[in-house]
Formats: C-alpha cells, sequence, structure tokens
C-alpha cells in the first residue's frame, strides 16, 4: 500500500523537525503531505527547508482557516492509497503506525480509529477533556448506533477511496464529528485499535474550547439528518 500522512500544521516551529523525523523513520510513508495553516510564528521557514526531502511535500495556506481546512486540503491532494492523519504537536506517536494500518492491510478494514481509551500506556492529564470526549462519543454511538471509545481521536487512517466523493465541510476541529458521521452512515469497516498518547498541557498546546464543543454536538445532530 502508498501510505500518504497528512500533517496539519499551525505554529509548531518547536516540534515539526521532530515530528516529520518520527514520521520518516517509521518507513512506512510513501509521502507526508504537510499543510501549513498559515502559521506565523517561524514555522513556514523550517518547512521550506524540509519540502522536497524524504517524501516531505509542504502546501501553504496563505490564512489560517482551522485544522479542519489543512485537512481537506490534505486529503485533496494526498496520492496514496491509504491516508493517515498526523498532529504535529508530538502527542501521538507515529510508532503505532503498523498496529493503526494492519486492519487494513488484513482486508478487514476500511477505516482505523486509533482509541486513547482501550487501556494503552497514556500520561495521566486533563480530565475534563477526557469527560468531554466521552460524552462527545458517547452522543455519536446513540446518534448513528454505533460502539466507538474515542470519536474525537486524532489518528483516522482510510482508504482514500472512502472519502474521494465525500464532501467534507468542516474547518475547525468539527472535522472530526463530521467526518465520524459521514462515515459511519456509509457503513463501512470501522476498527478501533489502542495507541498511546502523551497529551500536552492547556498552557503549551492548542486545546478544545467550549465553542469547539458546541460544534462538534452540532456537527453530529447535523450531518444525521443531512450528507
Amino acid at each position: 500500500m502508498n501510505l500518504s500522512v497528512i500533517i496539519p500544521v499551525y505554529n509548531e516551529k518547536n516540534t515539526i523537525r521532530e515530528i516529520v523525523r518520527r514520521v520518516q523513520d517509521t518507513r512506512l510513508a510513501t509521502e507526508i503531505v504537510i499543510v501549513d495553516d498559515g502559521s506565523r510564528d517561524g514555522t513556514r521557514d523550517i518547512l521550506a527547508e524540509l519540502h522536497g526531502q524524504g517524501g516531505v511535500r509542504v502546501i501553504l495556506h496563505e490564512k489560517n482557516a482551522g485544522k479542519g481546512a489543512a485537512v481537506r486540503t490534505g486529503i485533496q491532494s494526498a496520492a496514496g492509497e491509504v491516508l493517515l492523519i498526523q498532529d504535529a504537536d508530538l502527542e501521538y506517536d507515529p510508532r503505532e503506525y503498523a498496529g493503526l494500518l494492519k486492519p487494513i492491510e488484513e482486508g478487514v478494514a476500511d477505516v482505523v480509529y486509533g482509541s486513547r481509551f482501550l487501556g494503552a500506556p497514556h500520561r495521566a492529564i486533563l480530565f475534563w477533556n477526557m469527560v468531554a470526549n466521552k460524552l462527545l462519543t458517547l452522543m455519536t454511538n446513540i446518534l448513528y448506533n454505533n460502539i466507538l471509545t474515542d470519536m474525537e481521536t486524532g489518528y483516522k487512517v482510510f482508504r482514500k477511496e472512502v472519502v474521494q466523493d465525500m464532501k467534507l465541510r468542516a474547518n475547525r476541529f468539527d472535522f472530526e464529528p463530521e467526518f465520524t458521521a459521514k462515515i459511519l452512515k456509509r457503513n463501512v469497516r470501522v476498527y478501533e485499535v489502542p495507541i498511546s498518547f502523551n497529551p500536552r498541557e492547556y498552557s503549551e498546546g492548542k486545546k478544545i474550547g467550549l465553542r469547539d464543543a458546541f460544534e462538534a454536538v452540532w456537527a453530529l445532530f447535523k450531518y444525521r439528518l443531512i450528507d
């Protein structure tokens, strides 16, 4: 399989080199598509150096449009048969790729979610963030008759053909519920595998806020009724 790793980036000068190195070290990615969403902290200078090295391809958004917009650009631009979304902040470990890809390689899944709540090692932190994630996942399961444990996970892996004709609209963090809703409505084979997780403190990075939570709830209800 040809694997495209999509990395949405916004102001990640302190971690972008390291996450690219970790992805390259897996030797599993055919290409690494980095979509910079209007960074202003010097990230773009680093990306200019990385472009063209070890399968790295950089795409620039002139203005900040949101994580969802960056991921959508990455999906549209990726050439691989299988796409994997990788955050740039080092919370998710590329050493998990082999486990994430296995259900697709074995032909038993079309989409794989890396779940932070299936017992793998993780840093003990952010209780209320966990509660919010579990409530959103519960709502997803009720509305779409499923048994996911981690709808909001950043590790989503899928065959490109599954989303080839899918109309994705989300620009912000509502990408996760929109993508999940539309995947579940298509009745494709979805697997979850446990992943380790090392979350940053709120002071260290960008976290989902109250506005994002309300947008996620609205997205879950909205896409239950429309495509």
